[in-house]
């Protein structure tokens, strides 16, 4: 039994590191954001889908329950578009450490949809968070779409965390990520129809190192960690499992200094204020993972 929980804990830090190679990908595929996401949400939806026929999973659920999956499927569209937006227009640690924001926002977004009350320790810690990020800003200027868009990428993120929270109390995860999948394509292909880029010859025009990143984005950094992520929760609490995923801007920047170190190297208050950013996120989780072991 001891075996298998180590195991499932060297699983879930893998599945973390994997999070934060996305970024990488991110930075290494030579698409802007939204045919990057449009690609990596139709395969790995199809992806999703060969694993659903195999394991037979039923994709039979109420039309009102397809029409909610399809809403969040539209928020995860929109925080992936603005996470590879961020990276884009600045870098993958700016992107990194304002995605570590998110915290703050499901500490907002969370007691409305649970209908809990606000813990107000949680808005004080964001307050520190904030904080990190006015300390980033004094120093990297130059980035500020980035992180303006990185943000917004947090907010959606937060955003889709808390309705599939709601979401897998009834339905099986691989349905719902399946629906969220089609929705984000179709979304995306409606946008695509009405503007001037629109479904170009050269929008179906990919260099093999495009397709080559494409596919491990969509089958390892997707649709494997959609699946691994709720097979694992099966054996670790869900505490420990948002606790480790705040790693993922610790792991995804310093892979970004490994892989892009003429990009990523930045000013020292940088740190110091993703450093502010991640540990109050990191403190959070640890104070409330001791909570529930108590």
């Amino acid at each position: 039994m001891q075996s298998v929980k180590l195991k499932n804990h060297l699983h879930l830090h893998f599945l973390v590191f994997i999070a934060g190679f996305t970024g990488i990908l991110g930075e290494a595929i030579s698409l802007s954001a939204i045919p990057l996401v449009w690609y990596r949400m139709l395969i790995a939806g199809f992806f999703m889908l060969l694993f659903i026929k195999i394991k037979k999973i039923s994709l039979k659920v109420p039309v009102v329950a397809v029409l909610k999956f399809f809403t969040a499927g539209i928020v995860i569209a929109l925080h992936w578009i603005t996470f590879f937006a961020a990276i884009k227009v600045s870098n993958i640690s700016i992107t990194l450490a304002m995605f570590s924001t998110g915290a703050f926002f499901t500490s907002l977004i969370e007691p409305i949809f649970f209908r809990r009350k606000i813990i107000y320790y949680e808005i004080i810690l964001g307050l520190f968070v904030i904080a990190g990020v006015f300390m980033i800003m004094q120093t990297e200027l130059q980035y500020l779409m980035g992180i303006g868009l990185g943000i917004l990428s947090a907010l959606f993120s937060s955003l889709f965390a808390v309705m599939n929270g709601k979401f897998v109390e009834r339905y099986n995860a691989s349905a719902i990520s399946f629906y969220e999948f089609v929705s984000g394509v179709l979304f995306i292909s409606i946008f695509l129809a009405f503007s001037k880029e629109g479904f170009k010859a050269s929008f179906f025009e990919l260099s093999t190192s495009d397709i080559l990143y494409l596919l491990l984005l969509a089958s390892v950094c997707t649709a494997y960690a959609f699946i691994a992520s709720v097979y694992v929760m099966r054996y670790i609490s869900p505490y420990t499992v948002v606790l480790t995923y705040n790693f993922e801007p610790i792991y995804g920047i310093l892979l970004a200094v490994i892989f892009f170190p003429e990009n990523e190297i930045m000013s020292p208050l940088f740190y110091l204020g993703a450093g502010l950013i991640i540990s109050t996120v990191l403190g959070n989780a640890l104070f409330k993972y001791k909570m529930g072991k108590n």
